[in-house]
């Protein structure tokens, strides 16, 4: 459990599903007593951003921060004045949705002074499914980009692996193994693994599964409604 004022910063390859697991952690957090604020720090790609769910997470009780000119047909990389707020305690729980690759972490380069000096958690999300991040090497390498860019240090690694849609349990158990060797490789510990409560089918999680809900969706994918009662 994060503390009553904390920063939780979720770092990755391009469609990892960082955004997707930004949007349910801060979902998740919003269950529980205390302020949850989700910043949108991808100043890079302009598809699948955690602000695009303004409504739903302000609908849950989350702040949402977002660069400046999210949600329009601007390309223009700034962002927001309001960040420094998150290094308040009125922030409460902070969640951080950095852009993909060491180009979209370099934003954070900016806070990396204030970040260190407060204190944070900086998963480092992984997909064995998405390309130039297949193998075990491809992904530590691309992590030391991401740290060099950020100027920040991850302290745990979460296995998304996935298929979008198709993600199935056993495609995401057939992906431990490259979780495991990238956490040998990068000498960080593996938090856990994601499972979307679609691919269960009914069956608890395995150990070391962490149940979170597909809340990202294509564009002609019906949008998601939830979060209803309980959200895990």
């Amino acid at each position: 459990m994060p503390a009553p004022h904390s920063i939780t910063i979720l770092c990755g390859h391009y469609g990892c599903g960082k955004t997707n697991l930004a949007l349910n952690l801060a979902l998740t957090a919003a269950q529980s007593p205390g302020p949850v604020t989700l910043c949108d720090l991808d100043i890079v790609n302009p598809y699948f951003r955690s602000s695009e769910y303004k409504a739903l997470l302000v609908q849950q009780g989350v702040r949402v921060i977002a660069p400046v000119f999210a949600g329009t047909t601007l390309d223009t990389p700034t962002l927001p004045p309001e960040l420094a707020s998150i290094f308040s305690p009125q922030s409460g729980r902070v969640f951080l949705d950095a852009g993909g690759d060491d180009a979209g972490a370099t934003a954070l380069g900016g806070l990396a002074g204030r970040l260190a000096e407060m204190g944070y958690e900086m998963l480092y999300i992984v997909n064995r499914y998405r390309a130039l991040s297949q193998s075990p090497e491809e992904a530590a390498a691309l992590l030391k980009e991401i740290e060099a860019a950020s100027r920040l240090r991850a302290t745990g690694i979460v296995n998304n692996s996935h298929l979008g849609a198709e993600t199935t349990l056993a495609c995401l158990e057939e992906a431990q193994g490259f979780a495991q060797e990238t956490a040998r490789l990068t000498g960080l510990p593996l938090l856990c693994s994601t499972v979307p409560d679609f691919a269960l089918k009914g069956q608890e999680a395995p150990e070391g599964f962490r149940t979170i809900r597909r809340i990202v969706r294509f564009a002609w994918e019906p949008p998601f409604t939830g979060p209803p009662a309980g959200f895990p």
